[in-house]
């Protein structure tokens, strides 16, 4: 997951005109993805370092599980590992409203100065 993250911002980072500098790679990560922010924060920095993002931050925005129940036309956020199924009627947990992202919201940078 993390090599993905780095060769994504590292393909649009070589694709620049100017080489910018990285200071912030901000992510949505979806509590139903299974990516532990920790473990990827960690990763990010291991990986990153003596490379172009080496002062760059991972900045890590979680989203909720949320479902909806057709049945029931309820929104409801099941507890993960342990209650999928809707707390109104008991049916299956099928449409998964938020949840699964997973996915670069955008990059803050600056071009150096030549003053």
């Amino acid at each position: 997951m993390t090599k993905a993250l780095i060769l994504t911002v590292k393909d649009w980072w070589e694709s620049q005109p100017e080489r910018p500098e990285i200071s912030q790679v901000h992510l949505i990560v979806g509590k139903f993805t299974c990516v532990e922010p920790v473990s990827l924060q960690f990763a990010f920095e291991v990986q990153t370092r003596n490379t172009f993002l080496e002062k760059a931050k991972l900045i890590i925005q979680e989203t909720p599980l949320i479902a909806f129940c057709h049945r029931c036309q309820h929104e409801y956020s099941p507890q993960i590992g342990l209650q999928y199924a809707c707390p109104e009627c008991n049916s299956p947990m099928e449409d998964i409203r938020s949840g699964r992202e997973l996915k670069i919201d955008r990059i803050e940078y600056a071009y150096a100065s030549n003053v």
